[in-house]
């Protein structure tokens, strides 16, 4: 491999090419708009597009495309060439500042909630010039938001962007206060990527795991992750060698792929970035895990992302690393040395604190799916009662101004190892919290609820947006007050007290939490479906509204296509069930009774007067099972046939929560039971252990 400081970038339009390439004026200009988010001149893009050509081609590229985040979570793109008819009858290679700005894709056939009807086609997409262009598979990728020919969103970098600049507007107002001059306020994320890693061919044989990402059957194996033996484990030599392509592939798009390692379960991995600009962070976890599966196809292997793929072990989730940054380079949420005295550190965090509990709902809403509700309070994700950890001290510190007392400074401590060749160590002022979904840890909050499959960009439209409304409202406070000093102290502390109820430091898996949280009057929307419609709630839409992010009917349109896409999700995977029960299972299972029944009878027959208590009573469960077998799939069918009757998103979203996925999991119970009595040689696909435990 190519040294990294060599390769890192070098598929990317960035800032170095452009100031190579560019004339100074021009970068000059198309820097201003990256940073501050100015509007790009005409003529500004006529001569990027002309460079970024060039570089392009350079590259091998011989195409480019409007790459966009339509409402189906994966990205899209439609490949155009640079060609261009020549007098002579040959070709020319053009790309126009108007090609690169503008773009038209069909809008009628991404999810628009009701947005635009079938053969309201028109759609257009616009470069985002605060995110580099680069080159991916010989195409030149221009990363550009997408709205319909009405002028409405149909995309999730638009409110994204949107919320980025609202957060920014109120920060600033803030920062004002504080007597410092900041020309740009922007969210930061390191996203947390963790994936399963499989066997193509053993992958091929599952046609569960083709269709909806995960097994819909399979017992327990007898080894799952007890032994804890996996987690930061020696890395398998096909998964290292994955892993050094999949870090080079990265680097090469600007990506800053840092961290790689095991994750708990069997073959499951995790990847962390370095964190940056939040609609940059969104870019990049939409390219890794598109390139996770690509290059896993070339060593063999498949990558699973859905969010529980395998039953009995852990699922993946994507953790969430937000903080706020000036363009000065400081981090709001960086405590100070003494962070008791760290007024704008307390109003930040209090903010967000307020944020959280004010609007927890959402947040909630941002993690929805079917996949997701796998994970969620399974003792291996944060429950679905939104909660905040700010460990000891900074309790201690707001437990102190909530009375009226004095906050005691943590003393430095350090950790003794017992071997004198060891160093002391310096200890962190308070544990982590790896079961809250919302942690602050240092000088950043993790938000861990999301899934694997999840795009970053609904969580962090809804905390943008969240934290912006109370941004707004104490700016607006703080410029009235006569006493800015003394009004900061009391809004602080009023904060502290109006909203303690959200922050809890201890064990969010316990059952005495649950109980806790209902008396504190946290919500705890269980499921997608109890989640999903509070989205469209009149405060929600208010919060929307009020700052630019959504229309009503935006907000209403993307309630339905969540409701929808959770419905169409389980329909898939009882149609999948279906399919796999009746076409493998079922007929493996007969010809299994037929083997085991002949012999049965054939020992009986010889009448040599030996016990065949044991081996009827094996049979008679196997017979059992099979007739049980046969009626959950007649109930699971009738079931699904009901869906017919409902109209209504919400309504139609409970049905198959309440009445469909629970005859697929009364389906699968058979169905794992029969796996464990069958033989393998009749069983009709690969087991736990074979997905699990490959070499």
């Amino acid at each position: 491999m190519a040294a990294v400081k060599e390769i890192f970038g070098s598929s990317v339009f960035n800032e170095t090419v452009m100031q190579a390439r560019l004339p100074k004026s021009i970068f000059k200009s198309l820097k201003k708009t990256i940073a501050e988010g100015r509007e790009l001149a005409p003529e500004v893009a006529d001569v990027v597009a002309s460079a970024m050509k060039d570089w392009a081609i350079e590259k091998g590229a011989t195409h480019y495309t409007h790459w966009f985040q339509p409402m189906t979570g994966i990205t899209a793109e439609k490949h155009d060439a640079f060609i261009a008819p020549a007098a002579d009858g040959k070709v020319v290679m053009e790309f126009s500042g108007k090609e690169l700005i503008k773009g038209e894709p069909d809008a009628s056939s991404f999810p628009s909630g009701g947005l635009r009807a079938t053969f309201e086609a028109r759609g257009y997409t616009t470069w985002d010039p605060t995110a580099y262009a680069f080159v991916k598979e010989g195409t030149l990728c221009i990363p550009t938001a997408f709205c319909s020919y009405g002028g409405e969103v149909l995309d999730k970098k638009t409110p994204l962007l949107r919320s980025m600049e609202a957060i920014n507007v109120q920060a600033i107002r803030i920062l004002k206060l504080f007597g410092k001059s900041v020309t740009r306020v922007t969210t930061t994320v390191g996203p947390e990527q963790e994936y399963f890693l499989i066997d193509k061919e053993v992958y091929k044989k599952r046609k569960d795991l083709i269709l909806t990402g995960r097994t819909l059957f399979g017992a327990k194996p007898a080894k799952g992750q007890e032994l804890e033996d996996h987690y930061f484990g020696n890395l398998r030599q096909r998964v290292s060698d994955y892993m050094k392509e999949l870090d080079e592939e990265l680097w090469k798009l600007g990506i800053l792929a840092k961290t790689k390692h095991n994750e708990v379960a069997p073959a499951q991995h995790e990847l962390a970035p370095i964190f940056t600009t939040t609609n940059i962070a969104t870019d990049h976890n939409q390219l890794t895990m598109e390139l996770m599966k690509k290059i896993a196809d070339k060593h063999g292997l498949a990558c699973l992302l859905h969010e529980k793929p395998f039953a009995g072990v852990n699922g993946s989730g994507k953790h969430n690393n937000w903080s706020i940054s000036t363009s000065a380079g400081e981090n709001l949420l960086e405590p100070g040395k003494s962070p008791k005295d760290n007024t704008q550190f307390l109003l930040i965090l209090t903010a967000v604190i307020k944020a959280v509990d004010e609007y927890a709902d959402l947040l909630r809403v941002s993690v929805a799916s079917a996949g997701n509700d796998h994970r969620l309070g399974a003792n291996e994700a944060p429950p679905a009662i939104v909660s905040m950890f700010v460990g000891d001290e900074l309790a201690s510190i707001l437990e102190a101004i909530e009375k009226g007392e004095e906050a005691q400074a943590t003393i430095k401590a350090f950790l003794e190892t017992g071997v004198a060749a060891l160093p002391k160590l310096p200890k962190d002022t308070t544990d982590r919290n790896r079961t809250s979904p919302f942690a602050f840890t240092g000088n950043k909050f993790e938000f861990r609820m999301l899934g694997s499959a999840n795009s970053i960009s609904g969580a962090n439209i809804v905390l943008n947006t969240a934290v912006a409304e109370i941004l707004e409202q104490f700016a607006d406070r703080l410029e009235a007050a006569e006493d800015f000093g003394k009004e900061v102290a009391v809004l602080v502390k009023e904060t502290i007290t109006n909203h303690k109820r959200i922050i809890f430091n201890g064990n969010n898996y316990s059952e005495e939490w649950v109980e806790e949280a209902a008396r504190r009057g946290l919500a705890n929307l269980k499921t997608s479906v109890d989640a999903l419609p509070t989205f469209a709630s009149e405060k929600s839409i208010a919060l929307f509204e009020k700052h630019g992010i959504f229309s009503k009917a935006e907000v209403e349109s993307r309630c339905e296509i969540m409701l929808e896409g959770y419905s169409k999700t389980i329909n898939i995977e009882a149609l999948t069930m279906l399919d796999m029960a009746k076409k493998d299972i079922l007929p493996a299972v007969i010809k299994y009774n037929q083997e085991v029944f002949t012999t049965l009878k054939l020992k009986k027959d010889l009448d040599l007067n030996i016990s065949l208590e044991k081996e009827t009573a094996y049979a008679t469960k196997l017979s059992n099972l099979t007739e049980s077998l046969m009626s959950k799939i007649d109930e699971l069918d009738n079931i699904l046939l009901e869906t017919k009757n409902y109209e209504d998103a919400v309504e139609l979203a409970k049905f198959f929560r309440e009445y469909v996925f629970e005859a697929m999991q009364t389906l699968r119970v058979v169905a794992d039971e029969l796996e464990t009595i069958v033989s393998a040689a009749n069983w009709p696909f690969p087991t736990y252990v074979d997905l699990l435990f490959y070499v």
